[in-house]
């Protein structure tokens, strides 16, 4: 599809959002609106073989995301969205880079519900923030079996309180590899599938 490709070429070179100016982040949403008018599965929760799985991302708006890339000494990794659907569960993981054995890894597990075709209220229950050697991270099914076992991590890991963070999110494109979405603070998400 063409508006695919072009927005793929869009973002090639973005650094997930990292490196876009203002003027590129206006072509690239232009680009995501127009691919969305084209959207496959406008019912995505009607296909949960599609949505269900791990989700890399490949560019964001996300000021609260690209932002962990601020941090002295630190640099964003893989970013992961997670999604089980039988379970109504989301595992965004955001990997770190830094100083050899400072790799760490920034996690938060939120549960959804279905409101529309194509919104979720998303509640955040569980951060995990830590060094990945003191996790045991090794990869995102790992880790998030471990997560579902209850397993308590040497991180800083902490209930978040049903009424600190909330938020919805709309999916506006889903395909047998890329995700589009879009949240509650106008952030938009584009993701393949790993």
């Amino acid at each position: 599809m063409l508006w695919k490709t072009k927005l793929l070429e869009a973002i090639a070179n973005q650094n997930r959002g990292i490196l876009t100016t203002p003027d590129n982040q206006k072509a690239i949403l232009a680009l995501i609106s127009q691919l969305e008018n084209f959207n496959p599965n406008p019912r995505p929760f009607t296909v949960p073989q599609l949505l269900d799985g791990n989700w890399r991302l490949l560019y964001t708006s996300s000021e609260e995301l690209l932002g962990i890339d601020k941090f002295p000494f630190l640099n964003l990794g893989e970013i992961y969205q997670c999604i089980r659907v039988s379970e109504g569960k989301i595992y965004n993981i955001a990997e770190v880079q830094g100083l050899p054995l400072l790799a760490g890894i920034v996690s938060v597990v939120a549960q959804f519900e279905i409101v529309t075709d194509q919104r979720v209220n998303v509640q955040f229950q569980r951060a995990i923030t830590g060094l990945q050697k003191l996790i045991g991270y090794q990869s995102p099914d790992i880790f998030i079996n471990e997560i579902q076992s209850g397993k308590k991590f040497t991180a800083l890991d902490f209930v978040i309180k049903n009424n600190e963070r909330q938020g919805w999110l709309d999916i506006t494109y889903l395909d047998e590899d890329m995700r589009i979405g879009r949240g509650n603070v106008g952030s938009v998400f584009v993701l393949t599938k790993s």
